[in-house]
């Protein structure tokens, strides 16, 4: 039986005052899997994202238990959290989020930087993400001296610095041209088959259909999970 990476078991997620209350996400049962390359689907306001941003340890279920790695994360602090987003997920953005200022290298470092790695490490270890990404010779470059393709994949090389054990992307492609987009999903096979496992949000059909599995949510409900047939 494969590991078992993150478990969704009855998570609701609600939002308001009372009388006004907002079921964001309503018995969302879900398991991901060691090398799962899972798409996650549906309409603006399906609960798509919220199932992210729990997945993600950005926000916490009202109701219900979600574990990484076996750890429930209910009961962690706001310091354990961020540590446990430092060290276990790597995230990839639809803007890429990286520092103006601060070379490609530069941006790869950071995740190190808060995990107490020194600086010998750090850039050996930013090199080689670079490299693995297809941007060893743009790693002196700035982001406003790269492309947007380029700046994803800078991206990327930071998602998965710290080895995570889980690279979550939300709407990865969704800022690029559609030869770009090929290009960043290509990436995201490779990563997939070197054995990092990714849950991708989109809302896309090409998109999703590079990933292994799709998850489709309607209405705050998971309402299909299938294997794609690739």
């Amino acid at each position: 039986m494969p590991e078992i990476v993150a478990s969704l078991e009855k998570i609701y997620k609600t939002y308001g005052k009372e009388d006004l209350k907002v079921k964001a996400l309503d018995n969302v049962n879900l398991e991901i899997y060691k090398g799962d390359y899972l798409a996650v689907m549906g309409a603006s306001g399906s609960g798509k994202s919220t199932a992210m941003n729990i997945i993600g340890c950005l926000d916490r279920p009202t109701q219900g238990v979600y574990k990484l790695n076996n750890t429930p994360i209910e009961n962690l602090s706001d310091d354990e959290l961020a540590e446990m987003r430092n060290q276990k997920l790597g995230f990839v953005f639809q803007q890429f989020h990286l520092l103006a200022d601060a070379t490609a290298l530069e941006n790869v470092m950071l995740p190190m930087i808060y995990a107490g790695i020194d600086l010998e490490q750090r850039e050996k270890r930013a090199k080689n993400a670079l490299k693995k990404v297809g941007l060893s010779e743009r790693m002196h470059n700035r982001p406003n001296q790269l492309s947007g393709g380029q700046q994803q994949r800078v991206a990327i090389a930071r998602a998965i610095i710290n080895n995570p054990s889980l690279l979550l992307a939300d709407e990865p492609t969704g800022a690029l041209d559609s030869k770009t987009t090929e290009d960043v999903l290509d990436l995201f096979d490779k990563l997939h088959a070197s054995g990092i496992t990714i849950v991708l949000v989109t809302h896309e059909d090409e998109v999703a259909n590079r990933a292994k599995k799709i998850a489709k949510f309607k209405d705050g409900k998971l309402v299909e999970l299938k294997v794609n047939k690739i």
